[in-house]
């Protein structure tokens, strides 16, 4: 690659007012971004990949821009009158005390808490009634709070323990071992571990997963041979077991191992994308034991929630696509002897066990339904749920009498409660006490009709007595991908948004999981159009409804909520007034060349594929589909320096074509969160940061010169 200089040129941009109220124009110095003569032929169509060189995640000229980019898009930020007061209000509001449900382990019950705000929730325990003490702070791992606890697996009976740590955000882990009586480390930390949980075998040791360390960055190099080792405590880690993967003509992408509570069998989940799995089993009672396949193709998904002996308990959506619970014997576990013991429904279903009991958990249109049944099948009860929200939680150990589970919607802070699992009765453990009324907001459930007529659900929330006359700042939030369902859940970013008069709107987009398998399917490969008509529905209902109007509109997404946003600006930028893409999926064609990325090929498929899917990928490719002339609206491009899930290159390239090519007088600028990644583990403080500068664009940007509500902002200077 020819030597890259980057030199800035002015451009200033006078952004207009959009209220009575007149304010400055804000000059924005964009740099301008070096362009190289990279071009890729596909299926005979040659495409050009002018900013290739960004993908270098390691290059001084790449360190160079962002650094350039950064000082523009804060430059412009420092201008925003309110930026500070959102910041302030932020940090009002988060500063509670936030405390996870327990659980139980040894003779410790341990729980997450958060004083308010510390950078990372620390782990606690207490034993009977003496007084609770720290376990484990993650807030010493790091002075800048960027290395977050990542995972944490206690043997069964709770005398050692091992956990994961994230430095600066990346999907990279390592692993240490501690005694849990003395607290203190008594093993070799484990490194280069990745999407992976630990699973202990006894006190022996644990299974984990991880890949070979890639060639170049390893932040950005292609990773796509994950394998499951077994770490015996007291050796080395270069000595450990390799148990399954390795196989250069069968490589799976995601490699899970998990132990059955009773340490009796060792489960083997294998993919090649994020939908579907080969799954195996292995009796750990047996030195010789092999594993034997469970389900030896990866036409479904399937998994073991509990057994009783070699009595097996399935979860699956094979020929159920909403799910369903099977039991089969582990001396011929095949599908074909699979027999039905919680039958599928018409709603999705994600079953937990505790207590000697199932829980299934229902969505009926993205809301809680939980029941309860016993190891007969026979349903014992439906558990009253505190209101029509998200539950979770409901599981723990067989021999558990009481356990936690927690209860929130878009407008209540999650709370706490104590289930009896004999008498269905619970009471609550723990509420926030927060400088926030959810009595003062409401949640509506509309169906509206996307592109095709399809009826798509959307939770519309704000404050009680909202004026519908189009002029209310409002965030159109979605993701419609990977079978993720979005249900209701509070957020303390989001109530800020509110307070100030925002409106907040989430559709179940085609694509997630909110109506099982077929609803997913109906939003990947060549039918992905249908998540982006989806979302293009909601803004246009909400318009239609007089809830907001295009000059008050902005729309959010990460990852591959982020595609959503980047594909419906490029494809409607008449419809909104702000986008802001969050880490998003950007580029449709090289997706697939960075680190996992290959793995996302169920939803998206791949440009090397066949004429036809690269056409249909490059027909809405973000980065392929910004062109000249064209006014976008403000956008605003979220994304971690240190993302090694979907890189930031994506993002990169996607400001760069918007910086190049927008005509309008809107700002196209992009804020990149250095020592972070994909947002898992992010301190509290750059939290923030961040969600003041979003919210801030966001609203500057609508045409407001101050926050809307002035008396919320009186009372927290006050």
């Amino acid at each position: 690659m020819k030597k890259l200089i980057l030199s800035l040129a002015t451009i200033v941009i006078f952004v207009a007012c959009q209220t009575e109220t007149k304010r400055d124009p804000v000059a924005v110095n964009y740099p301008v971004t070096a362009k190289v003569d990279t071009v890729d032929t596909y299926f005979g169509t040659d495409v050009p990949d002018p900013y290739r060189w960004l993908e270098d995640d390691r290059s001084p000229e790449t360190e160079a821009w962002v650094a350039e980019q950064n000082k523009t898009t804060f430059g412009y930020l420092e201008n925003i009158p309110f930026r500070k007061d959102l910041k302030n209000r932020l940090e009002k509001l988060w500063n509670y005390e936030k405390l996870g449900s327990p659980f139980k382990e040894g003779d410790y019950t341990y729980f997450y808490k958060n004083d308010g705000l510390q950078n990372q929730y620390v782990v606690y325990r207490q034993k009977g009634d003496a007084e609770a003490e720290v376990f484990l702070d993650p807030n010493t791992f790091s002075e800048d709070g960027t290395t977050s606890l990542a995972g944490l697996s206690f043997t069964k009976d709770g005398s050692l323990a091992a956990y994961l740590i994230s430095e600066g955000g990346s999907d990279w882990r390592k692993a240490i071992v501690m005694e849990t009586a003395s607290k203190n480390i008594i093993a070799d930390t484990l490194v280069d571990i990745k999407f992976s949980g630990l699973s202990w075998k006894g006190n022996d040791g644990f299974y984990y997963s991880s890949y070979d360390k890639p060639e170049g960055s390893e932040l950005s190099a292609k990773t796509d041979q994950h394998k499951v080792y077994y770490h015996k405590l007291g050796t080395d880690q270069k000595d450990d077991a390799l148990i399954f993967g390795g196989t250069p003509l069968e490589k799976h992408r995601y490699v899970g191992a998990s132990v059955t509570e009773d340490n009796r069998y060792l489960t083997i989940s294998a993919s090649v994308s994020t939908s579907g799995n080969k799954l195996f089993i292995r009796d750990l009672e047996d030195p010789n034991g092999l594993l034997i396949p469970i389900v030896d193709d990866t036409e479904s998904d399937v998994y073991l929630i509990e057994n009783v002996g070699s009595k097996l308990f399935l979860v699956t959506n094979r020929n159920a696509p909403n799910q369903k619970i099977v039991t089969v014997d582990a001396a011929d576990p095949g599908h074909e002897n699979w027999v039905d013991f919680i039958p599928e429904t018409e709603n999705v279903l994600s079953p937990s066990t505790g207590g000697g009991y199932f829980f299934a958990e229902y969505m009926v249109d993205a809301i809680s339904k939980v029941y309860q049944y016993d190891y007969n099948g026979k349903q014992v009860r439906e558990v009253q749920l505190p209101g029509l929200g998200s539950a979770s939680g409901f599981g723990g150990k067989k021999e558990d009498k009481e356990f936690y589970f927690s209860f929130t919607n878009y407008n209540t802070p999650g709370s706490s409660y104590k289930y009896n699992v004999e008498t269905g009765k619970y009471e609550q453990y723990w509420k926030p006490e927060i400088d926030f009324n959810p009595a003062d907001y409401e949640s509506t459930q509309v169906f509206y009709a996307s592109k095709d007529g399809t009826k798509i659900p959307m939770i519309i929330t704000h404050k009680k007595g909202l004026e519908l006359n189009g002029k209310n700042p409002t965030i159109l939030y979605g993701y419609g991908g990977f079978n993720i369902s979005l249900t209701p859940s509070f957020s303390i970013v989001n109530a800020v948004w509110m307070e100030q008069g925002g409106v907040y709107a989430v559709p179940n987009l085609r694509g997630g999981g909110e109506y099982g398998k077929q609803w997913h399917d109906a939003g990947i490969k060549t039918k992905k159009q249908n998540v982006f008509d989806d979302f293009i529905a909601a803004a246009e209902y909400l318009i239609d409804n007089n809830y907001t109007s295009k000059e008050y509109l902005a729309i959010r997404g990460g990852s591959n909520g982020g595609l959503l946003v980047g594909a419906t600006m490029t494809q409607r930028p008449d419809l909104m007034q702000v986008a802001l893409p969050a880490v998003g999926v950007l580029d449709m064609l090289r997706y697939h060349t960075f680190t996992s990325g290959a793995g996302w090929a169920y939803d998206y498929g791949t440009s090397e594929d066949n004429a036809e899917m690269f056409n249909y990928l490059k027909g809405y490719s973000p980065v392929h589909n910004v062109t000249a002339g064209t006014s976008y609206p403000a956008t605003l491009v979220t994304t971690g320096d240190h993302d090694d899930r979907v890189v930031p290159a994506h993002s990169f390239k996607f400001a760069a074509e918007l910086q190049e090519k927008q005509t309008g007088d809107h700002p196209t600028l992009i804020r990149i969160e250095t020592n972070a990644g994909h947002g898992a583990g992010t301190p509290v403080s750059k939290t923030i940061e961040q969600y003041a500068d979003i919210f801030g664009f966001t609203l500057y940007n609508m045409g407001f010169n101050e926050l809307p509500n002035q008396a919320v902002l009186k009372e927290f200077k006050e």
